[in-house]
């Protein structure tokens, strides 16, 4: 197994991608501990992965909800060997109706509490961990609406770059995971009425090469290859899993 013994920490693990890598992350041997926010989905999770896993509530948005959840970690297991930053949500609006709470609201998820996950848990990561962050095919195109939301997988991109770097002298990869359009829950976070959402989703879908959304448990698999040994020489990258929307 390539996860045997390893302790995983996986925010926005309660749903679509992040709960997709929780399960194969315990079929390949890791102690898993999966971050959320919403109750239903909480509790959902928990049986769905079962006693063997820690499932925190805590909101991302907050700097102590961070510091609880990593200190609730690091209790139970005594270090993290894997960071799968994941969790993300993004509002869809035009420029002129994007407000500075839309902004701010974004970054605060996507981007700062990415961060200060990662700042928190570094001090528990031993030499050979990896820290793995969701960034998006949103940071490489422009697509109308979603200016804020490409603007934080963009800084989120950046972000790997610098902590590679930073990160590789103590043996820690830290390496970005980018899904395309996935057929998770989250589209239906964006914000949009039903009629508008299943618009939008069959115009991005006829732009794929491969014809389809993905699906999260592809995205999953391509964590846990940046996650485990595998990608044992590759740090500072991102991983582009999007059926070359981002790539043809």
């Amino acid at each position: 197994m390539k996860l045997q013994n390893k302790v995983a920490l996986i925010t926005g693990g309660t749903s679509g991608i992040g709960l997709e890598a929780a399960k194969l992350f315990l079929a390949e041997g890791a102690k898993v501990a999966v971050i959320g926010t919403n109750s239903a989905r909480l509790e959902a999770a928990a049986h769905a992965l079962g006693g063997d896993a820690l499932v925190l509530s805590a909101d991302l948005r907050n700097p102590a909800d961070i510091d609880r959840a990593i200190g609730d970690v690091a209790a139970t297991f005594g270090r993290i060997d894997i960071v799968f930053a994941n969790a993300g949500a993004g509002t869809a609006a035009p420029l002129e109706e994007v407000t500075p709470e839309m902004i701010s609201e974004q970054f605060a998820l996507n981007f700062t509490g990415l961060f200060l996950t990662i700042q928190k848990a570094a001090p528990l990561i031993p030499k050979g961990g990896s820290i793995v962050a969701t960034t998006s095919f949103l940071n490489t195109v422009g697509t109308p609406g979603l200016s804020i939301l490409s603007a934080t997988k963009a800084a989120t991109r950046s972000l790997v770059r610098s902590l590679a770097a930073e990160l590789a002298p103590r043996g820690i990869r830290v390496n970005a995971v980018s899904p395309g359009p996935i057929a998770t829950p989250f589209h239906t976070k964006l914000g949009l009425p039903d009629s508008l959402l299943s618009e939008t989703a069959a115009a991005i879908e006829a732009q794929v090469p491969l014809k389809r959304f993905g699906e999260a448990a592809e995205i999953a698999k391509a964590a846990l290859f940046l996650a485990s040994d595998d990608s044992s020489f590759t740090t500072g990258a991102e991983f582009v899993v999007d059926g070359g929307l981002s790539q043809v």
